[in-house]
């Protein structure tokens, strides 16, 4: 039986800032329109972090009872490590799923947004079908797309709209840059899994393009962020924050660029969505300041 270690490391951490991250940017966006709302604000946070599990839940059920893991260098996987039965894999993936989903329909009951219970369904049927189902988007290339549309500017935007009612520019900034972000971090992940993804069949972005097209792409995701973020300064000074991450953002793109590969790109991975909290952070906090 896996231990409740193996199960949080298998839960992927490193990929919870794609979660926190957009409800930082969002909150400070409806701050910046007017004012923010904690207790939805905090509502927002408790739906992205349970999609973020189910979804990475469901990539370790789909991934491994397709073979698609053996050998996979990177995080616990309890199916393919055989440290936990696919039906339990299953059922806590359902089960996070299941409770993004109670408190979506509860974040839209509460905020009046009825808008949002279509983005909230489409994000639990992506969150499955990305590794799951017969034609899985994340198997054809398309899983950044899907980042970048449900971690980017869903998640911003409904954060911003179930607060204030409406969007902003800044908010659309935030959530494109966002999204990149998330795209970025997504990249560094296939990257490091280009040579099990094309034993597998599974044709992620970075295969389709090759390594050193989707290196060059993985730099653009992580370093234009910056300018976007800062563009919001026409409105919130204060968002010139965000070029402090222009030199943390520079020096990932280096290391990417340099060739870095396999168990090297781990702290990639990891320090990408350190990049992308902080980014979140001075950004949110610029906008509301």
């Amino acid at each position: 039986m896996a231990t409740a270690a193996e199960w949080w490391s298998a839960a992927r951490p490193r990929t919870l800032p794609a979660a926190t991250a957009p409800v930082l940017v969002g909150t400070g966006a409806a701050a910046q329109a007017g004012g923010a709302h904690l207790g939805r604000a905090v509502l927002a946070l408790g739906v992205g972090l349970a999609i973020q599990i189910g979804a990475n839940y469901a990539n370790d059920y789909s991934d491994g009872v397709r073979g698609t893991d053996v050998n996979r260098v990177g995080p616990m996987r309890l199916v393919a490590s055989g440290a936990a039965l696919p039906r339990q894999v299953k059922t806590a993936a359902i089960g996070a799923l299941g409770l993004g989903a109670l408190l979506g329909v509860g974040l839209v009951a509460w905020s009046g947004v009825w808008w949002l219970l279509v983005a909230g369904v489409a994000a639990v049927v992506a969150a499955w079908t990305y590794t799951g189902g017969r034609r899985p988007y994340g198997y054809s290339g398309l899983g950044e797309v899907g980042v970048f549309m449900f971690f980017g500017l869903f998640a911003v935007l409904g954060t911003t709209a179930s607060q204030r009612g409406y969007l902003t520019w800044p908010a659309w900034l935030g959530a494109v840059s966002i999204g990149l972000l998330a795209c970025a971090l997504i990249m560094a992940n296939n990257l490091r899994d280009i040579p099990t993804d094309v034993l597998a069949g599974k044709r992620t972005l970075a295969v389709r393009l090759g390594e050193e097209r989707a290196r060059w792409l993985y730099a653009a995701f992580v370093v234009l962020p910056v300018p976007l973020g800062a563009a919001c300064a026409f409105v919130a000074p204060w968002s010139l924050l965000v070029v402090l991450c222009l030199a943390p953002a520079v020096v990932l793109a280096v290391m990417v660029l340099a060739g870095v590969r396999g168990r090297g790109l781990i702290p990639v991975l990891t320090f990408t969505g350190q990049l992308e909290l902080v980014f979140a952070v001075l950004l949110g906090l610029g906008l509301a300041l």
